[in-house]
């Protein structure tokens, strides 16, 4: 199965992940502070890596593509959209914590809802965040996206459940805000 399209961003290349991108996941998953408002397996082994990176390999990327964020020849984070049903998909990223703070993390989402909505044909996208994780929603916020909820003990994260935010951009929304330093990889960058 093929994976979802390289894009190219001014800083990254995301494209699909591979079998030898373990090691490279596992370094970055492996932090728990990374994964506070995750939710995955603590501690997290290299089992744990080797199913995920499966996983987006074998994911449909009509319906869940999956991108490994490549930052200076190093896999250091995913984005994803999960399309729910025509026209709609979920945001999903995670950027390895030593690249926080960079805007990398928004560099990477604005390359995926770009082909989610130049590709897939898309209306909505949105995304859904812990409220306490105000670094998540400033991402979204900077791609355009709208808070359109708050979702009261919506998820179970270490045995308590936890407010979540939700937010979205449409398709007119995403076209007046611009969609700059995207490209298919070896297109130009606008």
């Amino acid at each position: 199965m093929d994976g979802p399209p390289e894009l190219r961003t001014p800083r990254l290349l995301l494209r699909p992940f591979r079998a030898e991108d373990v090691d490279d996941v596992f370094a970055y998953a492996a932090d728990a502070e990374w994964n506070r408002y995750l939710g995955l397996p603590e501690p997290y082994v290299r089992r744990h890596a080797e199913e995920f990176v499966a996983a987006c390999i074998l994911a449909d990327p009509d319906s869940h593509p999956y991108w490994a964020i490549v930052h200076e020849g190093r896999v250091r984070g995913g984005v994803n959209l999960r399309l729910r049903h025509p026209g709609d998909a979920e945001l999903g990223y995670a950027l390895a914590r030593p690249l926080w703070g960079r805007g990398l993390t928004t560099e990477a989402a604005r390359a995926a809802v770009a082909h989610g909505f130049a590709a897939c044909a898309l209306e909505r996208v949105s995304a859904l965040a812990d409220a306490e994780n105000a670094a998540s929603w400033r991402v979204m916020e900077k791609l355009g996206m709208r808070r359109e909820g708050h979702f009261r003990r919506y998820r179970p994260l270490r045995g308590e459940r936890r407010d979540c935010v939700i937010y979205a951009v449409l398709r007119e929304e995403w076209a007046f805000a611009g969609e700059a330093g995207t490209s298919a990889a070896g297109g130009e960058n606008s």
